[in-house]
């Protein structure tokens, strides 16, 4: 191996270092703000019954997607409890969900920084970039060397490892937005904030949503790979089986995982869908047994209406 001639592993490390023994306390506390809000994530719940928990997943698909999938999703989760990994998936779901709130909470309001500022937009593209193609394993590294092992670490790889689609779909969205619809809401007397939430926000909505989905996704493959840094849940069952070549425990939990991804993709994914209006019970059931409602479309018009 050649002698490297510029130390940038040692810089990095050296960095490291330093701030870790100038931090007065900030990443302890960020890290229990993180663990306390993942937790009461997974107690809550670790503490629905089986039936319950599946049960709201079953009402959703049938409302959002269908009846066909809703009795998909209760053949999923029976499987899983019959394998006996309903505890496992429960955690890896609750870390999923805690790491997607966070990174919408960070990624929305910096997607709209984006879409507003040419500025912060080339700020935040080689920052998401970097995000983006990193491999997923290097990002434990220095959230185990910050946080320690556990929860946090893994929560918190998660939500680096899956914020930039929130980010990038947010921008984009609030980008195509029809500029006749921008110049309506402003003609009528739009505030630029009302300009943001009445006109701009609900017209980019299916784009944000497939970032939603893409934040989702993106965070339960990597809520997998936290199980390296003792996150728990599923991922501890697919390590244990690669550690002890155990084809079976692979296989099982490797299928929780696939079942838990494709609920929650189908059902994140109807959201961003008929122009991100949500159907009523009475349209899905129209829609169910004949018949649709034609998506809504934006018009000028029904900007004046709305801002005025």
């Amino acid at each position: 191996m050649a002698e490297a001639f510029i130390p940038l592993g040692d810089w990095v490390n050296e960095a490291t270092q330093f701030v870790l023994a100038h931090d007065d306390g900030l990443f302890e506390k960020a890290g229990h703000v993180i663990e306390t809000f993942t937790v009461a994530v997974q107690d809550g719940l670790q503490a629905m019954p089986v039936w319950m928990l599946a049960g709201v997943f079953v009402v959703l698909g049938l409302w959002r997607v269908g009846a066909g999938f809703a009795a998909f999703t209760a053949a999923c989760f029976g499987l899983i409890y019959g394998i006996g990994l309903w505890d496992q998936t429960v955690v890896t779901l609750a870390q999923t969900l805690a790491a997607t709130v966070i990174s919408l909470l960070l990624g929305v309001p910096l997607g709209i920084a984006s879409a507003k500022s040419k500025h912060v937009s080339m700020v935040i593209r080689p920052v998401l970039d970097f995000m983006q193609t990193m491999p997923a394993f290097v990002y434990l590294i220095p959230a185990a060397m910050l946080f320690g092992l556990g929860i946090v670490p893994g929560v918190l790889s998660t939500v680096v490892f899956a914020m930039p689609p929130a980010v990038r779909l947010t921008a984009l969205g609030i980008r195509q937005v029809d500029h006749e619809l921008v110049e309506a809401g402003l003609s009528f007397g739009c505030t630029p904030t009302q300009l943001l939430f009445k006109v701009q926000l609900p017209n980019a909505l299916p784009a944000i949503m497939a970032g939603v989905n893409q934040t989702i996704m993106m965070a339960l493959s990597m809520v997998i790979i936290a199980s390296m840094v003792g996150a728990g849940g599923l991922g501890n069952e697919v390590l244990a089986s690669i550690q002890r070549l155990d084809i079976g425990l692979g296989y099982e939990s490797g299928l929780s995982v696939v079942l838990l991804a494709i609920i929650l993709d189908r059902i994140t994914e109807s959201f961003g869908g008929n122009g991100g209006k949500r159907l009523g019970f009475a349209a899905r059931m129209k829609k169910l047994f004949g018949g649709s409602r034609p998506a809504a479309v934006a018009t000028p018009d029904t900007v004046a209406k709305t801002v005025g």
